[in-house]
């Protein structure tokens, strides 16, 4: 019988997915933006925008500003708020891929009660609880400043929903591996390392911010070193916690360099706004690393990265 070859299903602890591959929170949009565009078959799933109780108009424009090996940017949650979004985007993300829904609010009650109106909608298959947000209850920088806080969010999620809830941590976290922790002992069932780096660019000649929302988040290629080596001290720290990592990615090498490092599956963001093929790219180059390497599916790839003093992969 003739070899298949590899195949790219992951199963992330219990949540099957068709590929590693996932389109970043609002980097496909609401369904409409990438038709034709994005061949959605090659996504394992879709995270949404970040869905807040109530509508949000966002950040003035401008919003996005070229830097170098990125963009700097500011959305600012603006969304429809969760009823709309489950009657009219929800649907159409759906019919392309199954769907992550990230929800967001300022306070506890808020991310609670959004969850509680998207965790049972048709399509969706996980949340993901976005904790790099102002934390306006308690009048904090973000949810996720103090661990304690972050899995007081993100385990009063999980209890609710019935559905896999990855807690959302950004890489330069200094608490990183600590808040990962704690969130997945609250209840989470996994970790999505990633986002962007605080960033500000200004236009000299106008002598204005280059953003209407002043500073913003880098991402892009300058993030990816940053979120290979976030990815890695989690996985080290939690290797049985199924971690979906992103940063910087577009094509299959870059995707291989955080699954080496521990990730279970990549999200892939800014790469499709410059290239919406992108997703197809990664998961060629993933497919075809691994049938060069001789191995049947992302999943051998977790645990083969070779550290000094140690042997390669046979």
């Amino acid at each position: 019988m003739r070899d298949a070859g590899p195949t790219l299903e992951v199963d992330l602890a219990g949540l099957r997915l068709r590929s590693p591959v996932i389109a970043a929170a609002g980097c496909f949009g609401t369904g409409r933006e990438h038709v034709g565009l994005v061949d959605a078959s090659v996504l394992g799933a879709v995270v949404s925008r970040s869905v807040t109780l109530a509508p949000r108009r966002g950040s003035p424009p401008p919003r996005v500003a070229e830097t170098p090996s990125g963009i700097l940017w500011s959305v600012g949650l603006q969304n429809p708020g969760a009823a709309a979004f489950v009657d009219e985007e929800l649907p159409r993300l759906a019919r392309a891929a199954p769907v992550v829904v990230s929800v967001a609010g300022g306070s506890l009650e808020e991310y609670v009660a959004v969850a509680a109106r998207v965790h049972t909608a048709p399509g969706v298959v996980a949340i993901e609880v976005a904790l790099d947000l102002p934390d306006e209850e308690l009048d904090r920088p973000s949810f996720c400043a103090r661990p304690d806080r972050a899995a007081e969010v993100a385990g009063a999620v999980a209890r609710l929903a019935h559905v896999p809830v990855f807690a959302k941590l950004p890489g330069f976290l200094p608490t990183l591996a600590e808040t990962a922790r704690a969130c997945v002992r609250a209840g989470a069932h996994g970790l999505s390392i990633g986002g962007g780096l605080p960033g500000m660019a200004v236009d000299p000649a106008r002598r204005r911010p280059a953003l209407g929302a002043v500073t913003g988040w880098v991402s892009g290629p300058a993030v990816r070193p940053l979120a290979v080596r976030a990815t890695f001290e989690v996985a080290r720290e939690l290797p049985e916690v199924p971690v979906m990592a992103g940063g910087g990615v577009s094509n299959g090498d870059e995707a291989v360099e955080l699954l080496l490092a521990g990730a279970w599956a990549v999200q892939v963001g800014t790469a499709i706004l410059v290239d919406p093929a992108a997703p197809a790219t990664v998961a060629e180059g993933i497919s075809a690393h691994l049938a060069a390497a001789g191995l049947r599916s992302p999943a051998d790839l977790r645990g083969r990265l070779a550290l000094p003093g140690e042997e390669g992969p046979g």
